[in-house]
């Protein structure tokens, strides 16, 4: 039970006064100012924010997608914040894995085939079966009698639980989902938060980007920027949702 404890209080990202600037022409933008965050292995969290905020940069940073200007940021101990591309890539392929907004699958590959793609980037060969592990991944998001459909053939919560299935199948510690529920009604919305609970009581480390204040409730916690600062970090009292039954997690 101690160790279990133990990990839970683990610092899993630590951001340290991040900045980050754009250069437009002599325009220098500030989009993230002197960002302090530290993020616990398994926690749930939401990043807020209106358009401009600042949320999709930090985003951006915390995938290892794009360097900060100033500041470090450490990702399980490791300072990434200096990493060359190629490092940054290898971390990110190992640690992290990503939903979107626009589900961002191939258009003639079957789910199944959309699911495998990430292993074609996984230069350490971790996944030994490639074709038994997506057909896990999706079995485990409750898609197992639709891996064979392309996304033309889903529906918007199907093809949202294909990009979930897919970030799964590295087996990352992190999550992160940037507008996960933007294209989706209210309904299908809540089954996909409803995945996203479930996978977060698995241990998985979860961080979302959203404007919507009913799908930030069902965080454990809101991080609110506002000009590039934070503004709001508040551990909140979780809205629980029922998972369908069709989703066996």
């Amino acid at each position: 039970m101690e160790n279990d404890i133990t990990k839970q209080m683990k610092p899993v990202i630590e951001m340290v006064g991040i900045g980050k600037i754009f250069t437009l022409g002599e325009i220098s933008v500030h989009a993230l100012k002197n960002i302090d965050l530290t993020i616990h292995a398994g926690e749930f969290i939401a990043v807020m924010g209106s358009s401009g905020s600042g949320k999709s940069t930090m985003m951006n940073i915390l995938g290892c997608l794009s360097p900060p200007s100033s500041g470090e940021y450490f990702l399980d101990g490791i300072n990434v914040a200096r990493m060359k591309p190629r490092q940054r890539a290898d971390i990110r392929n190992s640690r992290i894995g990503f939903v979107f907004q626009g589900f961002n699958l191939l258009p003639r590959t079957s789910a199944l085939e959309n699911v495998e793609l990430p292993l074609e980037y996984d230069r350490g060969r971790r996944i030994d079966k490639p074709r038994q592990k997506a057909n896990d991944v999706l079995a485990r998001v409750g898609l197992a009698d639709r891996m064979h459909h392309e996304p033309n053939k889903l529906s918007g919560g199907e093809q949202q639980r294909v990009a979930i299935a897919r970030a799964l199948i590295t087996d990352p510690a992190i999550l992160l989902a940037d507008e996960p529920t933007g294209n989706l009604d209210s309904k299908t919305s809540m089954n996909v938060m409803g995945l996203f609970q479930s996978l977060n009581d698995q241990g998985i480390t979860i961080i979302i980007v959203t404007h919507e204040p009913d799908i930030a409730a069902t965080a454990k916690r809101i991080v609110e920027l506002r000009d590039g600062s934070v503004i709001r970090d508040q551990t909140i009292q979780q809205h629980r949702l029922t998972v369908p039954a069709e989703v066996a997690v």
